[in-house]
């Protein structure tokens, strides 16, 4: 079992960062892919970005693109995700997650073993 445990979200103004955090324990060696998920009022769960366990590897929505950055540190145990020039419609509940089953379908969230409880984004303009 591997557990997951967010941290980081708050109310921000549009322009500006936030980083969020995600603290695993367990078989966390098993997970090969770790992702991060959004879920915006009045819209499913969304795929916002995914790494592999070596971190060489990263994949963004297009929607983040140029503006988040996902990483690891694998001596922590820890993920991160880095979100700088925040807009209102980032604003939503964000998930971190993890996969033992590989990378080749990391935007799906049927995708993968374990959740985090999620943080609340909330982006004003």
């Amino acid at each position: 079992q591997v557990q997951l445990v967010e941290s980081g979200g708050g109310l921000v103004q549009a322009g500006g960062s936030l980083r969020l955090s995600c603290a695993a324990s367990g078989r966390t060696f098993s997970t090969l892919v770790w992702g991060w998920f959004r879920h915006p009022p009045g819209k499913e769960r969304e795929f916002v970005a995914a790494i592999t366990w070596s971190g060489g590897t990263t994949d963004y929505a297009d929607s983040v693109k140029g503006r988040f950055t996902i990483s690891r540190d694998n001596i922590k145990n820890t993920g991160y995700l880095q979100m700088n020039t925040l807009k209102p419609e980032d604003t939503a509940v964000y998930y971190c997650a993890a996969t033992t089953r590989g990378w080749r379908r990391r935007w799906e969230v049927t995708e993968y073993n374990y959740w985090g409880q999620g943080t609340q984004v909330t982006v004003s303009s």
